[in-house]
């Protein structure tokens, strides 16, 4: 197949995990990721692979805060996309998403979001 990045939309897709985090659609989340898909958390806890996802997500989605996954910015970036939002607690982070040739999400991390909209480096 061809290797134009083109073949998909990573902002789209970014907008589909956001919406289904939101909706608390545990399996559509999971499915924009690859299996072989890393996860760096705010909290410095890292997850790994199907599993690994499952474990994080699961009771994220169910113990979501009602002001949970609203959008604050989407920007696309060389080869990611970042994406400003509110957490499963309401607060604000900052989730960078890399993409497979194929539009499938291989790795995210996220870090905290200061008052100033500044990222910060996560402890």
């Amino acid at each position: 197949m061809s290797n134009s990045q083109s073949a998909f939309d990573p902002v789209g897709i970014v907008v589909d995990w956001l919406d289904a985090c939101r909706e608390r659609r545990l399996a559509d989340v999971l499915d924009l990721y690859d299996d072989q898909a890393e996860l760096g958390c705010c909290d410095g806890g890292r997850y790994d692979g199907r599993s690994g996802l499952l474990r994080y997500w699961r009771p994220k989605l169910q113990n979501a805060s009602a002001g949970a996954f609203v959008l604050d910015e989407i920007e696309p970036e060389e080869k990611r996309v970042r994406l400003d939002y509110r957490d499963h607690d309401g607060r604000a982070v900052r989730t960078t998403f890399w993409f497979n040739d194929v539009g499938k999400i291989v790795r995210t991390i996220c870090v905290p979001v200061g008052a100033n909209g500044a990222s910060t480096k996560a402890a």
